[in-house]
């Protein structure tokens, strides 16, 4: 039962946008079905959770593993264990029907609490490889929601309780998934969106000016850029811009990223997972560039899945050069057809009743 008559679910995610994006669609389709919703997180959350429809948000400490010495492990167990116990504390006091996690190190805490209390708890992995975190609770958890099939097919005993439900996408996207996509008219504008995530964006920063600088005048002077870049790159991709009299939009953040994925006819951007939901759903061509040395390779095998279906361009960070950029670009450029190819391609790789098939699947675990 839930605090007083309320029906009311726990959803843990760490403050990130890959993590809060889908544990925020779900947080909309569980509202929808009159169930109340807390948000257990950290305190990055501030920054992406704007339009989370909880009714209240509880910050619980976690940390990532941050060494191998011994202090460190020690540091990173008594932080993980206080988590733990505020988030016994928590559950005892709100008796939520279920705890979802969405993955990351601030899930841990809450997920074990609600292990320990004996409420079930449901994980979503987001990501085509499972993460640390997920890894760590798959086996103390009731069922496994995945947003990539191939999931946990590996493993027999995390097959049994593994669902496909695909990854949860924000209201925004559902919104800008209607607008259909139109190739580029020969000679006409060209608007290119690129955006790096919280950690990707100084090397689209160094590498994306400079492309469209080595692209011939003609194909410059379509362009219509908007492009996300940290507060000290910001001046300096500007400065490129002008040089080369490209129009361009620069901010450190879009808050509308979903409405301007949907009005653009390229996405050059990283690979995480809600990213690539993302451009699935809304069906835009993109060339990605998978964030590198990533313990889990988990973008470059999300990046995979779009380009094996036709959707796009993957390109190594080792790869993403001015020169290659500059070649890729043209050769889309030159090819509308392709363009509505791929995004069509990617349309059919989205799913956007994931955040219903979710809700359905948590409301099932916390009646059994």
């Amino acid at each position: 039962m839930g605090t007083g008559y309320v029906r009311l679910v726990l959803i843990a995610a760490g403050g990130t946008g890959g993590h809060l994006f889908p544990a925020e669609a779900l947080a909309a389709a569980l509202v929808r079905r009159g169930v109340a919703v807390d948000l257990a997180t950290d305190s990055r959350a501030t920054s992406y959770g704007g339009n989370f429809p909880a009714r209240a948000r509880h910050v619980i400490p976690s940390s990532p593993v941050l060494g191998r010495d011994p202090w460190a492990l020690l540091r990173t167990g008594a932080i993980i264990g206080a988590g733990v116990a505020k988030a016994w504390a928590l559950l005892r006091q709100l008796r939520p029907i279920a705890v979802v996690g969405f993955g990351g190190y601030p899930t841990v805490p809450p997920v074990l609490a609600a292990a320990l209390h004996g409420i079930p708890a449901i994980i979503h992995e987001q990501n085509s490889v499972i993460g640390r975190a997920n890894r760590f609770l798959a086996p103390r958890v009731k069922a496994i929601a995945t947003g990539f099939r191939s999931i946990g097919q590996s493993d027999p005993a995390l097959a049994a309780k593994t669902t496909w439900v695909g990854n949860p996408v924000r209201p925004a996207v559902i919104l800008a998934a209607a607008k259909p996509y139109t190739a580029p008219d020969a000679g006409g504008p060209l608007r290119l969106l690129v955006f790096g995530g919280s950690q990707g964006a100084r090397v689209m920063a160094e590498v994306v000016p400079a492309a469209i600088a080595a692209l011939d005048e003609g194909l410059r002077s379509r362009l219509r850029i908007l492009q996300q870049a940290r507060e000290e790159d910001i001046a300096a991709v500007k400065r490129g811009y002008s040089e080369i009299a490209v129009d361009a939009e620069v901010a450190p953040f879009f808050s509308d990223l979903p409405a301007r994925m949907a009005t653009s006819h390229i996405v050059v951007s990283r690979s995480g997972a809600s990213t690539v939901a993302e451009l699935a759903a809304i069906g835009r061509p993109a060339i990605l560039v998978p964030l590198p040395n990533a313990l889990d390779q988990d973008q470059f095998a999300n990046a995979g899945v779009l380009a094996q279906a036709g959707a796009a361009v993957r390109l190594p960070q080792a790869e993403f050069t001015p020169e290659r950029l500059a070649s890729e670009i043209s050769a889309l450029a030159a090819d509308p057809a392709r363009l509505a190819a791929m995004a069509e391609a990617a349309r059919k790789a989205g799913t956007l009743d994931a955040a219903d098939r979710l809700a359905d699947l948590v409301l099932r675990v916390a009646r059994q």
